[in-house]
């Protein structure tokens, strides 16, 4: 599994979608777009990326853009894998 099919089975799992992510690529919007993500489902989609990419996310990492779209989401992700890196 690459890193955007990584970030969207934690999606589909953190919003319940019952596999409706099968058909997103990195172009599909999120926010506005989502009923099911709300303020609480961004809290579980954070948590839920923090933990499975073993990373964590700093206030400054958290605009509203980055829930733009998938390929928002997945760079947040790839910036947070980018700081670890020794």
């Amino acid at each position: 599994m690459n890193l955007t099919e990584q970030v969207l089975h934690v999606l589909d799992n953190a919003l319940s979608l019952q596999g409706r992510t099968a058909g997103f690529t990195r172009d599909t919007p999120l926010l506005g777009a989502l009923p099911e993500l709300d303020s609480m489902a961004v809290l579980a989609l954070l948590t839920g990326l923090e933990n499975h990419f073993g990373i964590t996310f700093s206030d400054d990492d958290l605009r509203g853009t980055v829930f733009a779209t998938v390929g928002s989401l997945s760079a947040l992700v790839e910036q947070g894998l980018a700081r670890q890196d020794p």
